[in-house]
This record gives structure tokens, sequence and C-alpha cells, in this order.
């Protein structure tokens, strides 16, 4: 006699033998759009948005989750000539949202001036300074000089 128990989030099934010898009689659905472990992409199969979509990258949940999913709700299922042009008003809504919240929705701005500063930072030190420029142009200023062939002051004066 077979049987089930739950442990946590574990379901133990015991069969019998008899169980095994039985052929299955599950039916497998090739194109459930309903599947949570099917594949799908950003828009299911009857035109919805696919939330869980690994390519919104997290942005349907979080703190904002809401504001992006009115935003982008707004622009898929837009009907107007330029695409999107009613759903201004959601997308600044999304965008105040995210500005509260820097540490998670990064600006392209910060990204942008993070990088400058990092790169100037980054060329400061492997360039050299104006002062070393002048200290090593005098310093092959002064060994060309005594290497020339043109006589210098003291051996004309002699």
């Amino acid at each position: 006699m077979s049987y089930c128990k739950q442990e946590g989030k574990d379901r133990i099934i015991f069969v019998t033998k008899e169980d095994h010898d039985t052929p299955s009689n599950a039916e497998l659905i090739a194109d459930d759009p309903d599947d949570p472990y099917e594949e799908q992409g950003l828009i299911l199969p009857n035109g919805d948005i696919n939330w869980n979509c690994p390519c919104l990258g997290g942005m349907a949940s979080g703190p904002c989750g809401s504001q992006f999913k009115e935003a982008f709700s707004c622009f898929h299922y837009s009907s107007e000539e330029v695409k999107g042009s009613e759903c201004i008003d959601y997308f600044s809504k999304m965008q105040e949202c995210m500005q509260r919240y820097p540490e998670l929705y990064p600006q392209e701005e910060d990204k942008e001036s993070s990088s400058q500063v990092e790169s100037r930072s980054g060329s400061d030190s492997a360039a050299p300074s104006d002062n070393s420029a002048l200290i090593s142009e005098s310093d092959s200023t002064a060994a060309t000089s005594s290497d020339s062939t043109a006589p210098t002051d003291s051996q004309i004066a002699s």
C-alpha cells in the first residue's frame, strides 16, 4: 500500500512493487502556458507579460515593483500612434520611486560620474606629475649636454 507524507517543503511518496509494475497514467501537456517550470520569454503565449522572466532583472519586485509593472503594462498594451505616449505619468512615478532608492537603482549619471572619477584617479597615479616631467627633462638635458661634443663654457675659457 503506497502513501505520502510531508516533511517541511519535501513530499515523500512511498510506493509498493505493484505501483511500480503498473504503467503511469500521468498526462503531460506540452505547451501549458501556466506551467511554472516551463521556460517562457517576456511575453507569454496568451499575450500577457511574464513578470517572472529573468530578462526583467528583478525590476518587477522590490520597492518600486508595482510602479514598474504599471509603467511597463501601460507601454506593452499601448495602442497610441507613438507607443507609450500615454504612459508618461506611470514612468515618472516609477522614476521618482527609483530615485528614493539609489543604492538599489543606480542612475546612469551616477555610473558615468563614478567611472570618470575612477579613471581620473587611475590616470593621475599612472601619469607623471608636471614637476616630475620637468625634472626628468632637465636631467636628460644635462646628461645630453655633458655627453655632447660641443664645448662647454669652461672648455672655451681654458
